[in-house]
């Protein structure tokens, strides 16, 4: 019986705690996995905390009333994430606050006090693993402990484990594909003659863009998961700055550039790439026009798709959805399920 904490309870730690509801018996039975979720804690949200459990049924239906996790009954409240971790007695924790790009936190912080307590990791933060992949995994080596982060890269889209299990023993010599749900979306509906500024309202309309955009149309986004890729994947130790990497986003596309690129039979995407150059190993973020043949190409509206050329199979190509309440929680589920399989061997 495992016990879990869940730091950061918005929409993917939300449908995280969805998918563990609807899908507790499903575990149970065919994997043999039972947990017991103990701690919730969110910046917004308040926290609780019960060493016996919480019901997360209950505490699923009180939060979408809008209701404070400090009122939900339970053992403690008002404890921050910091305090949660270190009294919560969990055996796991779900890491899900918001991305930080420039610094990593407060995910970093999480992910640090969480492997000095003695827990496994489950992180969706692009930041922590972007700018600390190298430390935070050579710390849960040493510790004898296991850190996930398939959500990081492509949401629920399983790529991390497709590197990790299902292309082990092969040479991966470059990765490139569309790694940004929103400015695909965009791309898309510009390739059918909308314009940059409607586009952007649709995605902001849809979800799938802030706001401010910045992170998402400059190319940042894109920018920290192909820092992902070739620090975990290659074993780099590169750091996700816009400013002295390769990082173009797509403000400087116009309907123009779209329609010609169209007649010419091709189709402009943000592909983010790495690659090794020698014993270098290279990424880079910016707009391509690419031929229609190209498996990229027919990646359209807010999926995601990565192109992998490897040496004994060539290349092998994955697509789905980079984002989302569902296939984001999904991610996490799916390393739920990794740690138990590794630790039952």
């Amino acid at each position: 019986m495992y016990k879990l904490a869940l730091i950061g309870f918005g929409v993917v730690g939300q449908g995280f705690a969805e998918l563990l509801r609807d899908k507790q018996s499903t575990l149970r039975e065919a994997y043999g996995l039972e947990f017991q979720v103990v701690a919730v804690c969110d910046a917004q949200r308040g926290s609780v905390l019960d060493r016996q459990g919480l019901d997360l049924r209950e505490l699923l239906a009180w939060v979408g009333e809008g209701k404070s996790l400090d009122q939900f009954p339970g053992e403690k409240h008002g404890l921050d994430a910091l305090e949660t971790i270190e009294v919560a007695g969990a055996e796991i924790l779900f890491e899900a606050t918001w991305t930080d790009i420039k610094t990593g936190e407060p995910g970093t912080s999480h992910i640090r006090k969480a492997l000095a307590q003695g827990m496994h990791v489950v992180t969706t933060n692009k930041g922590p693993m972007a700018l600390f992949a190298k430390e935070l995994l050579q710390d849960a080596e040493s510790r004898g402990l296991l850190l996930r982060y398939e959500g990081t890269v492509m949401s629920g889209t399983p790529v991390l484990n497709l590197l990790r299990h299902s292309l082990a023993g092969c040479c991966i010599e470059e990765m490139q594909g569309i790694l940004n749900g929103t400015t695909n979306y965009i791309l898309s509906q510009m390739a059918e003659g909308g314009s940059y500024e409607d586009a952007l309202k649709a995605a902001q309309q849809l979800g799938y863009a802030e706001a401010v955009p910045d992170a998402d149309v400059l190319g940042w986004d894109a920018l920290a998961k192909v820092c992902i890729l070739a620090n975990t994947v290659f074993g780099a130790a590169i750091h996700p700055d816009p400013i002295a990497l390769p990082c173009v986003g797509i403000t400087g596309i116009s309907v123009e550039d779209v329609a010609r690129a169209k007649k010419a039979g091709k189709v402009y995407k943000l592909i983010g790439r790495v690659w090794r150059e020698g014993n270098e190993v290279r990424v880079s973020v910016g707009p391509q026009e690419l031929d229609k043949e190209d498996p990229l190409a027919g990646v359209n509206g807010a999926q995601n798709a990565l192109k992998i050329s490897t040496d004994v199979l060539g290349e092998v190509t994955i697509r789905g959805f980079g984002a989302g309440k569902t296939p984001t929680g999904y991610a996490m589920l799916v390393d739920f399920l990794d740690i138990h399989q590794s630790l039952s061997r």
